[in-house]
């Protein structure tokens, strides 16, 4: 059964983030961000964590319960190393939303998030 990708992409799962998950190597920045968002979305620890630049890696990433219902992502621009989104999730019934301009790195042939700035 095909399943619709989590990060907004006309594609289902397998054809978009899902190739991504099961390789690691993401083509540009953006679509790096998409799989990310996905890892999130479907709690992919070690995905997270192998994408994250080792520069500013934390040791773990947290999934408390309860966790963010993320709704929806959208990509508001790109250019050759950053991607201004919008992440909107709903916690504890109340909606919100994530703005950020994540920074990527190219090393060895990979993209990696270096990190990101938070927007209002």
């Amino acid at each position: 059964m095909k399943h619709a990708c989590p990060c907004g992409r006309p594609l289902d799962y397998e054809a978009c983030c899902g190739i991504h998950h099961a390789k690691r190597k993401a083509p540009d920045p953006e679509s790096l961000m998409r799989s990310r968002y996905s890892a999130y979305v479907l709690e992919l620890e070690r995905y997270l964590l192998e994408t994250w630049h080792s520069s500013t890696r934390p040791a773990s990433v947290s999934f408390d319960e309860p966790g963010p219902k993320w709704l929806g992502l959208e990509v508001k621009a790109c250019t050759e190393n950053t991607v201004e989104f919008v992440a909107r999730y709903k916690i504890g019934g109340r909606a919100s939303r994530l703005h950020e301009k994540s920074r990527f790195v190219f090393e060895e042939g990979e993209w990696f998030y270096l990190d990101g700035i938070m927007d209002e």
